[in-house]
């Protein structure tokens, strides 16, 4: 007769009950509304430990920023996006005639995946897809052939609280944003942790390191809080500061 432990086989002995990890979250549905009055709406991947699960309030709010200057910062312009999540202020620049817009984050299947569906569902005010593609890229790193000419427009929406990588973002920019009076890098972020707002703000002491002016051109209070159960100054934790980065001429 064979004992107990002699009758489990190595894969059942370590094997997770069906039940051990949690189900996986599914994705979820947002609307934002444009000036002209049509929704927009946007899948976000039901979780991300890079936080593409969520609709940011610098993205928001960027977007309505670059609706109401479209004529000079979109029309016919070259925009790339950076960490940009589910992509709504690449969708804008598509919709509002850009000439080529390249929508990025961090290469990571599941956040490509959902930017390249809304994309593909994305049929208000007529846009049909062939102006804007998805990308992964890792800030920083070596551009693909196809970035060499630059861009006109750099979006980077609520990721400043990543302050270790702030030196790469600040690259990023440099690497990315051609050289030129009318060339701008929009920076927006909302400080949710107000206590490392000083570090948020860090940023730009990097931009102005690196050649950049900087000059702030919004300052904008949410009705609502993201995160209502987080600690801090609540009227910071739904204030949204808007930045142009361009390039120091004197320099």
């Amino acid at each position: 007769m064979s004992s107990p432990s002699s009758s489990l086989s190595a894969g059942s002995l370590f094997q997770e009950p069906p039940d051990y990890f949690p189900p996986e979250k599914p994705a979820t549905f947002v609307t934002h509304t444009l000036l002209s009055g049509e929704t927009l709406q946007l899948r976000l991947v039901g979780h991300n430990p890079l936080w593409g699960h969520c609709l940011w309030n610098g993205g928001q709010v960027v977007s309505e920023y670059l609706q109401h200057r479209a004529e000079s910062l979109v029309r016919d312009k070259n925009v790339l996006e950076l960490g940009a999540g589910a992509g709504l202020p690449s969708l804008v620049c598509a919709i509002d005639g850009a000439k080529k817009v390249v929508v990025t984050d961090y290469p990571d299947e599941d956040l490509i995946e959902n930017l390249r569906y809304n994309i593909e569902n994305c049929r208000v005010g007529g846009m049909s897809g062939a102006n804007i593609s998805a990308e992964g890229y890792v800030w920083g790193a070596e551009n693909p052939e196809s970035w060499s000419s630059g861009f006109d427009i750099l979006i980077l929406a609520d990721l400043l609280f990543n302050h270790s990588e702030q030196g790469k973002l600040v690259l990023a920019v440099q690497r990315n944003l051609r050289r030129g009076p009318s060339s701008k890098a929009l920076v927006f972020f909302t400080p949710y942790t107000p206590w490392r707002l000083e570090k948020d703000l860090a940023f730009f002491d990097l931009a102005r390191e690196g050649g950049f002016r900087v000059e702030k051109v919004v300052e904008k209070q949410m009705d609502k809080l993201m995160f209502k159960d987080d600690r801090g100054d609540e009227t910071l934790r739904r204030t949204v500061f808007g930045y142009e980065l361009t390039w120091d001429q004197s320099q």
